[in-house]
């Protein structure tokens, strides 16, 4: 009779155990994941309107392009890896929120189809992002639960913030633009580190 009682107790305890996690092992090298995390810091930057729109004008768009691509990219593939042994890996969720990164690329490489799939692939990536972060914030506990929420924040903040600021204070790229700036880069910079707290 004793053993009964304590095996849902026993069961509970395993769940728990297995939702929480604080690191994953991706596999791949700690210096890739630096670099990773360091192409998000720099895609911060790149972020402030004055720098965006000069590397738009002098069409290095496509340099913006691979820095955030291949920051995301090797998170995502990192988290994928790790999250294999899992009982909720999200292998499918994580192909398609690299490929539609891969496809974001896409677009700054070739400015011809920007205007013609650029806003289908943004709007694509706030739909998956939204419900995958959530999936990940309600079915972990610990570090891996933070990668969720700041998923979440990140696709919104990058989102709707730059509407409501061109909404609000229209083009200007001065001070005015600032107080709207600083949520937009602050959210990559932790959204980097909440990542790469799970994978180093």
């Amino acid at each position: 009779m004793e053993t009964k009682n304590q095996t849902p107790i026993k069961k509970v305890k395993s769940i728990e155990s297995q939702s929480l996690v604080n690191h994953v092992d991706s596999g791949l090298p700690r210096c890739l994941i630096e670099a990773a995390f360091v192409c998000y810091l720099l895609q911060a930057v790149l972020n402030w309107a004055p720098l965006l729109h000069w590397m738009n004008d002098a069409h290095l768009s496509w340099a913006r392009g691979i820095v955030q691509t291949f920051g995301a990219v090797v998170m995502y593939v990192g988290l994928m890896r790790g999250m294999k042994p899992l009982y909720r890996p999200f292998t499918v969720w994580w192909w398609i929120v690299i490929a539609l990164n891969l496809a974001g690329f896409i677009t700054e490489l070739i400015p011809a189809i920007m205007y013609s799939i650029g806003l289908p692939v943004a709007v694509s990536l706030m739909l998956i992002y939204l419900p995958f972060g959530c999936s990940i914030i309600f079915n972990y506990r610990g570090r891996l639960r933070q990668v969720g929420l700041w998923m979440v924040l990140y696709i919104l903040i990058s989102s709707i913030i730059p509407v409501v600021s061109f909404l609000l204070v229209g083009p200007e790229n001065g001070l005015a633009n600032l107080p709207m700036e600083i949520p937009t880069i602050a959210v990559i910079v932790i959204y980097a580190w909440v990542q790469r707290r799970v994978l180093i």
